[in-house]
């Protein structure tokens, strides 16, 4: 048996979220069905991080088990040739037994599109949500994020329904910044909770929008004011940029190759 390691991406809008579910369409199904076709096996497969309905990916990472006979740097154009173009493999490699698509990851990271322009944009209105009604001050947004780098406990940013035992995870660097009119919410962190990024957002904007302080903004989270956090930003926003593992096992594409360039010009 071989452990094959892939780079993938997706354009989350018509699926529901990565997990496989009866009656849903979601990309590991997609994928899946996939990896029948040109092994012939059932094969299951594990990803980095799982992404809910509507959200995208540029950088996930899933690896699979199989004695088929397909080298595992070839996986990638094979698949390619069965999947959608809204799924796209951009590099397969053999891995070692021992290595994990999400518990050998050191972070993930998370980035949410505003697009704070008057105008609706055609071709970023899927990746992006367009907070128009006022422009958001991203100083007062940067201020109000200055505590959350860490471990706490972020149960007030946990959407209800999520099966973790405690609400706790590590925020590795989590910061916002203006692309002209682009408002860029990056969250580098250990884990993530059922809804965190969306939850953090949606409060995020109301800052921006000066309807709350930077101060009602920690304190809702510091003190798990879960019941006042009640604004979620839309799913289309958000994409799971990639992984980091300690030893990067891909080696066509780097990192900061992965998101839409016109997405992120000028950000550093």
């Amino acid at each position: 048996m071989k452990r094959i390691a892939l780079l993938l991406q997706y354009d989350g809008s018509n699926y529901s979220g990565w997990q496989r579910q009866k009656n849903a369409n979601t990309v590991q199904e997609i994928l899946e069905k996939a990896l029948f076709k040109i092994t012939h096996q059932r094969i299951k497969t594990f990803a980095a991080g799982r992404t809910d309905r509507g959200v995208h990916a540029s950088g996930q990472v899933v690896h699979f088990d199989s004695d088929c006979v397909i080298p595992g740097n070839k996986y990638s154009d094979v698949l390619n040739n069965f999947l959608p173009s809204t799924i796209r493999i951009l590099e397969s490699v053999e891995v070692k037994d021992s290595w994990h698509a999400c518990y050998s990851a050191m972070y993930r990271h998370y980035r949410y599109v505003i697009n704070n322009s008057k105008f609706p944009n055609l071709f970023i209105n899927n990746w992006s949500w367009h907070r128009y009604q006022i422009v958001l001050d991203e100083a007062l947004m940067s201020i109000a994020l200055k505590r959350m780098e860490g471990e706490h406990d972020f149960f007030a940013f946990q959407k209800s329904g999520s099966k973790r035992y405690n609400s706790i995870t590590k925020i590795k660097n989590i910061n916002v910044k203006r692309v002209e009119d682009l408002v860029l919410v990056d969250i580098k962190a250990t884990g993530f909770l059922y809804g965190m990024v969306r939850l953090i957002v949606g409060q995020l904007v109301l800052v921006g929008e000066k309807k709350i302080s930077p101060e009602i903004f920690t304190d809702r989270w510091v003190n798990k004011r879960k019941s006042d956090v009640k604004e979620s930003a839309p799913a289309k926003g958000l994409c799971f940029v990639n992984t980091v593992y300690q030893e990067n096992v891909f080696k066509k594409i780097q990192n900061n190759d992965l998101f839409p360039v016109f997405l992120i010009k000028g950000f550093s």
